[in-house]
């Protein structure tokens, strides 16, 4: 019974947070927001009994986007006049949705590994099994992928770089 309350809180956190993403004005709170969707979805993951997809959604998805944050930081080259103007930005206030939800996450992940038993409610999902499904029938779409995202990084540094003097 405890398993469904958590599955449902994470799933509500999920869907909730993604909300604040869209309804979000400020880019920022949309990140964070995005982030806590995804660790969220990974919490869902985990209680399904996908170990390896949870891991996955919070190693590839939740790092990937911090580090396109970081490089997208590095490309604006942003200094100390954004630091302020982010300071009067960002008030305490904002960081409540975050927070709350956050904590509930903290708190599901402390239940579930607080029981004796492995919380599992659905199959168990191997690094093998997506292996096989990601060389096999869903190459193609791995590829594209690839593709678009390669072509986005060459896009943004064309588009960020400054022509250089000689």
């Amino acid at each position: 019974m405890l398993l469904y309350v958590l599955f449902y809180s994470a799933a509500l956190v999920s869907v909730v947070s993604t909300a604040l993403v869209i309804a979000s004005l400020n880019a920022v709170h949309a990140l964070l927001y995005v982030i806590l969707s995804l660790l969220a979805s990974g919490v869902v993951f985990y209680l399904m009994g996908a170990y390896y997809a949870a891991m996955l959604q919070i190693i590839v998805h939740v790092g990937a986007i911090m580090m396109l944050f970081l490089f997208v930081i590095m490309l604006l080259n942003l200094g100390r006049r954004t630091l302020e103007q982010e300071r009067k930005w960002l008030p305490a206030a904002a960081w409540r949705w975050p927070s709350a939800m956050a904590a509930v996450l903290l708190t599901e992940l402390i239940f579930v590994l607080m029981q004796q038993e492995p919380a599992v409610l659905g199959h168990i999902v191997a690094s093998k099994e997506v292996g096989i499904r990601l060389l096999g029938p869903y190459v193609l779409a791995v590829e594209l992928a690839s593709m678009l995202l390669l072509a986005g990084l060459v896009g943004a540094y064309h588009l960020t770089r400054q022509e250089v003097e000689k």
